[in-house]
């Protein structure tokens, strides 16, 4: 099984495994910096507790810093680069703080600091010996796609590279006879494949774990060229074959719903889309303890800040931007900002996208935007109850109003409050185009679909990665 659905957000089997098996490992760390510092085992009634702690710290450093996808992404060097960051700066301020907060679970400061290292060492003898034990290809399935017309050139173009195949391999695209007219997947240099014989028999040779149909025509028979082999199929799937459509393999494996291939009715039939009184109770409890608990920790960041735009105004122009944006249900309201731009940024009075390298920013908004700490005032949005604390971005009227005269479902974003950070933000680059916007809206669609408190806690962990490396960012 690649992935295992959890308050229906997909999650990769193979991280699930290595982060327990790494947090296992860790355990072991606090009593080897003990022995390592004094000689002697500590008694494991007395460190058990700080043990877990601290390995349990660490295991969510690393995901927030994306180690476990950058096995794929950027290779053992880039993945113990983004795991020393996780454990000797995230990891390590963590633990203090956490021990400061409660003295029972203290490690020593000696003790802390062998035990870091010793962690470091070990996650990187681990990581050395599953790179060259383990082939790429233990936890990923080998899929088929039926097809090669507009449908499957969705999954030709879009997935090609091995950073998209974190959870599978790709065999080829089989056609159906529908001629080679209709071959739209060749532009892309996919293999395309012919089946003599039965499917089923044809998917035992190849080793074949799923069938995504991304069969154009749907509503012909099997007898009919490009049609569906429905009792092929359902022979296939009696022989432990998995079959899924291509919207749902696209959801599973980029975590974003195309809306090319969009329907109505599945939007209404899914799996998703829901919501209940007491969801948004919890995601409201969460969204107010988790920005009083952010403003308790930043509110000197944010005064630096101001302090900083004040200063290079000259003390004439203002610190906050007020700017009116579209909230639930197509709302009004006024977001809250660190200004980064010059007063005059709108001179002729018409809303601009921002670009890359923007003159319009100033030096000292820059650096804010960088690190978003431009966006630390939306907490006040938040409690205010105008914004969660994860949901789309809210956009301003003009180009919403845009925006959905051009994007089909682009009005769908606003059925849930918008946010300081969300889905969209981690997996795709700041937008500053309709295309952009389009794009985007997939991974704010699957937000919409499948948003929970889990996937809310994930986003969070993993906006850390995008303020620390500083993507999406513009």
């Amino acid at each position: 099984m690649a992935y295992l659905r959890i308050s229906r957000h997909y999650i990769h089997t193979a991280v699930l495994l290595f982060a327990g098996a790494e947090g296992l490992l860790l355990v072991l760390a606090p009593f080897l910096g003990y022995y390592f510092r004094f000689g002697d085992w500590a008694p494991v009634s007395g460190l058990i507790i700080p043990a877990i702690v601290f390995a349990a710290v660490l295991v969510g450093s690393m995901l927030a810093m994306g180690v476990y996808e950058s096995r794929i992404r950027d290779g053992f060097a880039g993945m113990m680069l983004r795991t020393a960051v996780a454990v000797f700066l995230l990891g390590a301020m963590a633990t203090a703080l956490l021990s400061y907060v409660v003295p029972t679970i203290a490690i020593g400061r000696g003790v802390l600091l062998l035990t870091t290292m010793t962690a470091f060492v070990l996650l990187a003898l681990w990581r050395w010996l599953t790179w060259e034990l383990l082939s790429e290809d233990v936890f990923r399935r080998r899929v088929l796609v039926l097809g090669t017309g507009p449908r499957a050139s969705r999954i030709a173009s879009r997935m090609r590279r091995r950073a998209d195949q974190r959870a599978f391999r790709l065999i080829g695209f089989v056609d159906l006879g529908a001629g080679s007219a209709h071959n739209e997947v060749a532009a892309y240099d996919a293999r395309t494949l012919e089946v003599d014989g039965p499917l089923a028999d044809f998917c035992s040779d190849h080793g074949v774990h799923e069938i995504v149909v991304a069969v154009d025509e749907r509503r012909r028979n099997q007898d009919a060229a490009g049609g569906i082999p429905l009792d092929d199929l359902m022979e296939c799937r009696l022989r432990g074959i998995e079959v899924c459509d291509v919207q749902q393999f696209i959801e599973r494996e980029g975590r974003k719903i195309d809306i090319d291939l969009l329907r109505p009715s599945w939007m209404v039939f899914s799996d998703g889309f829901v919501s209940n009184g007491w969801q948004a109770r919890t995601k409201r409890t969460f969204d107010v303890a988790a920005s009083l608990l952010l403003l308790l920790v930043t509110w000197p960041i944010m005064l630096l800040a101001a302090l900083a735009i004040w200063i290079e105004g000259r003390f004439r122009e203002p610190v906050l931007y007020l700017q009116e944006r579209v909230g639930l249900n197509g709302n009004l309201f006024n977001i809250m900002k660190f200004r980064s731009m010059s007063v005059d940024a709108e001179q002729a009075g018409e809303a601009v996208w921002a670009s890359q390298n923007d003159p319009r920013i100033t030096r000292v908004g820059g650096v804010l935007r960088k690190t978003r700490i431009d966006e630390l005032p939306q907490l006040f949005n938040v409690l205010r109850g105008d914004m969660s604390f994860v949901g789309p971005r809210p956009e301003r009227p003009v180009f919403v109003d845009e925006l959905n005269e051009k994007i089909p479902y682009y009005d769908q974003r606003h059925r849930v409050k918008p946010g300081i950070t969300g889905w969209a933000q981690l997996c795709y680059p700041y937008g500053a185009s309709v295309e952009d916007a389009k794009q985007k809206l997939q991974y704010d669609l699957y937000y919409l679909k499948n948003h929970s408190l889990l996937l809310d806690l994930i986003i969070l962990l993993q906006t850390v990665e995008v303020v620390l490396v500083g993507d999406g960012a513009r």
